[in-house]
């Protein structure tokens, strides 16, 4: 009943409210008789609130970004209607910021004996698990005068998954992998051991790739065309310590670096590639491994799902250890880490032989845009200094990465939007060059 109602209801029952149980007209302290035989007939009737029957329904994942339905079917088991306000707790992550009151709150009308079912729309901003906390009911009675009030736990978890926002690329990147398997017109010529045809000699093919026998059979030069060697082995090496926790835009890094895993594992494993992912700091936090093609790229985004930065600095030696355990083969192992100089110098470099002796090496890593943007500033003393910083910074990521190349690493260092399909470009030139 609307404040307005309630006034007119006191009136006439000759009584005025001496005070407020709180704001919303939830209930009223009485003077006389009349009003307080009004005020117990009203909680009288409102339906009880314990002996509700409530169970969950509807989605368990979702991907970051996107919206999942949680649907509570709401049961009254009693005598009397029940005219209520329900609330649906989560974690505050569970919804944009300034949404959770419209969405977590509902009105219920149930007759007895049936029930009904209210639908909550969460949309998380943060990867990782989301459980439902209390349900709160409140009952009304018939006047609106006094309220019943219970607490419900129902559980219910929704995995909130990265959201892989490089899957657009994704058909590009398999259009160039059909070139290089020769499904297409054009002939992509690599170093693989996997023979395909052979056609005539152009200016600046390699020679040792000429088919002498072929050239005698025939009056011109012929050079052998071969098919990107299948069935590799890649290692995704997520580094989780506090480098990745580095936040670029709206995000750590190690979201950036996620993303890019996901879609050089999705290209790969098209290619008739295994794929396996390992994530460490000072110990191993995700493992995943065996998994056949259908199933990878699911297996991948729920290991993912619950990978946070570990405010540690990581241990290079055991991660060098962890990979060469996890890929005991040779394998191209992709270390997607910081091409910060220290951590590299005194962590990476001295270990690095260990991997390639018996690897390739791919490294990525997430370059703030925000250092390049620094470098154009100009105008005052203050932008003078920033773009001078910027430079210097710059120079030495450029050094470290010198390093790691002349190691025989390659390296990919790109901003977050350019990362993963730079990722798949190195991964499809080396399947070109035939080095996996």
């Amino acid at each position: 009943m609307a404040p307005t109602g309630r006034a007119a209801l006191l009136a006439a029952l000759g009584s005025l409210p001496v005070g407020i149980w709180e704001p919303g007209w939830t209930g009223l302290l009485a003077v006389n008789a009349p009003l307080a035989v009004a005020c117990a007939c009203d909680y009288a009737l409102a339906a009880p609130v314990r002996t509700l029957g409530l169970t969950r329904s509807g989605d368990t994942s979702v991907r970051l970004g996107e919206t999942a339905d949680v649907t509570l079917t709401v049961t009254n088991p009693s005598r009397r209607p029940l005219r209520a306000r329900l609330r649906d707790a989560w974690p505050p992550s569970s919804w944009t910021p300034g949404t959770e009151t419209e969405a977590s709150r509902h009105r219920l009308t149930i007759p007895a004996g049936e029930r009904r079912r209210v639908t909550t729309r969460l949309r998380p901003t943060r990867r990782g698990d989301r459980q439902a906390d209390r349900v709160t009911v409140r009952s009304y009675g018939p006047l609106g005068l006094f309220t019943r009030q219970g607490t419900h736990k129902v559980p219910w978890t929704v995995r909130v998954l990265p959201p892989f926002t490089s899957r657009k690329h994704l058909p590009s990147k398999l259009a160039r992998l059909r070139e290089l398997d020769g499904r297409t017109s054009v002939l992509t010529r690599g170093e693989g051991t996997e023979f395909d045809s052979l056609r005539a000699y152009v200016p600046g093919d390699d020679t040792r790739s000429i088919d002498w026998r072929a050239t005698a059979r025939q009056s011109e030069v012929a050079v052998r065309t071969w098919r990107p060697e299948r069935d590799r082995h890649l290692l995704l090496v997520l580094d989780t310590g506090r480098t990745s926790a580095g936040r670029v835009g709206d995000a750590p890094r190690l979201d950036a670096s996620m993303d890019a895993a996901l879609l050089l594992a999705a290209l790969a494993s098209r290619a008739g590639d295994r794929v396996d992912l390992l994530a460490y700091d000072r110990r191993v936090r995700a493992l995943v491994q065996g998994r056949a093609s259908g199933d990878l790229l699911p297996s991948l985004v729920n290991a993912m799902a619950l990978l946070e930065p570990e405010l540690v600095e990581t241990d290079t030696r055991g991660l060098t250890a962890a990979a060469l355990r996890t890929a005991p083969r040779r394998s191209l192992i992709v270390l997607l880490t910081t091409l910060d100089a220290t951590p590299v110098e005194e962590g990476l470099l001295p270990v690095l032989s260990r991997l390639t002796q018996r690897h390739t090496i791919l490294l990525a890593s997430v370059a703030d845009p925000h250092v390049a943007a620094m470098g154009q500033g100009r105008g005052d003393v203050d932008a003078v200094y920033e773009a001078a910083a910027a430079a210097q910074a710059q120079t030495e990521r450029d050094r470290t990465a010198e390093q790691l190349r002349r190691r025989g690493v390659t390296v990919v260092d790109a901003t977050p939007e350019e990362l993963a399909p730079a990722l798949a470009d190195a991964y499809l030139a080396l399947k070109s060059a035939g080095r996996l």
